[in-house]
């Protein structure tokens, strides 16, 4: 039950509208919550493990329409983007293989 609904949590938020100018953070975004979705599902991911990354990308999301706000996303907001789902990429690596 837990896992079925934390792996509909991931896709949906994942797979949200996207809006000016962002088609690889979305593209990236998407692919990082099939990776948490498929952690879930072969049970290499646990609830809690689950949960705090599901966070780190609704954290992500939530950066990326903060600086969609104004229509525009600058370089340094694009760059700050990127980082911040490499961080995520990493911490869903060392989740997933630990």
């Amino acid at each position: 039950m837990k896992k079925s609904i934390l792996a509909g949590l991931a896709l949906a938020f994942a797979s949200g509208p996207a809006f000016a100018g962002t088609p690889w953070v979305d593209k990236r975004e998407h692919r990082q919550a099939v990776r948490i979705y498929k952690g879930i599902q072969d049970g290499d991911l646990s609830f809690r493990e689950s949960a705090k990354l599901i966070r780190g990308q609704l954290h992500v999301r939530r950066m990326e329409r903060a600086f969609k706000s104004d229509g525009v996303v600058t370089p340094w907001e694009r760059a700050r983007l990127h980082a911040a789902l490499s961080r995520q990429s990493a911490r869903i690596f060392v989740k997933k293989h630990n």
